[in-house]
């Protein structure tokens, strides 16, 4: 992938970068592969917004991703790589000899007329799925299950991957791309290779009109709005949020604070936290 600059014709172009899509090799989806998306817009079954900043964008349809790779021994061919508007990675359309149609994340390096296949004894080759244990050590891997048969939770984005770095009973340890690392069961699979799109984190959004295309409704920051309103609001002209530390629009602490429960049940995973 390679990023497309612009001239400054307006101010919106100043700074703009988008994606050149050059390994995009189909323009329309599988129709079977396709279905509605709600769009919630940051609110609950009661219609309360318990996600701020979220509404509008461009209507989408959900493409229906095989994160669990469940077809096993049987070879697919890689048919298109196609665009995905829920997520920055590329999807691929993989042809199964059966005649069954998935999309995969698409993992960098593979091309269109390419063979890929699931499975304990699948070659150690880019977009093949295999359980930790018979993946060696050092080999780059993404779209990694938590629990067996559950399907792929992490290194999901474009550009990431996870290695593994030891082996030790029924255990698999992986240095994440937080620079975490910890532990998984041996049995829960993952694909070789690195997320495509590895350019995706360059691009800059240049002008607020393009957020609101990918939903997201501007922020507001707290020290300019009145003290009923946020805990950091009030004071004349320009003044500081006048606390000890920043705090939420609930009172609660931020920037820096941690949120992870104190208890949580995968901690024993973990070796190395994230930094």
């Amino acid at each position: 992938m390679a990023i497309r600059l612009y001239r400054a014709y307006t101010p919106g172009t100043r700074n703009r970068t988008v994606s050149t899509f050059n390994e995009v090799t189909k323009s329309f989806p599988e129709k079977k592969l396709i279905q509605k998306k709600h769009f919630a817009k940051g609110r609950n079954n009661r219609g309360v917004i318990t996600c701020r900043h979220k509404g509008g964008g461009h209507k989408k349809r959900y493409r229906v991703i095989d994160f669990k790779r469940n077809k096993l021994d049987i070879a697919g061919k890689v048919a298109s790589i196609e665009y995905d508007p829920n997520r920055n990675a590329r999807i691929a359309s993989v042809y199964y000899k059966d005649g069954e149609k998935r999309y995969i994340l698409h993992p960098r390096s593979l091309k269109v007329g390419s063979i890929i296949i699931s499975g304990e004894n699948a070659p150690i080759e880019v977009g093949n799925a295999l359980p930790l244990e018979k993946i060696p050590l050092g080999t780059a891997v993404h779209n990694i299950e938590i629990k067996p048969l559950k399907g792929g939770q992490i290194v999901r984005a474009a550009g990431t991957y996870a290695q593994i770095v030891a082996k030790e009973g029924n255990l698999t340890t992986l240095k994440l791309p937080s620079s975490e690392v910890r532990t998984i069961n041996k049995r829960c699979y993952a694909t070789i290779g690195q997320v495509g799109n590895i350019d995706a984190s360059n691009i800059t959004i240049g002008k607020a009109g393009r957020n609101r295309w990918l939903g997201k409704r501007p922020e507001v920051r707290g020290v300019v709005m009145n003290p009923i309103d946020h805990p950091h609001g009030g004071g004349e002209g320009r003044s500081p949020i006048g606390k000890p530390r920043p705090v939420t629009p609930w009172g609660k602490p931020a920037l820096g604070q941690k949120t992870r429960k104190k208890k949580k049940y995968s901690d024993q995973y973990i070796l190395r936290r994230r930094k």
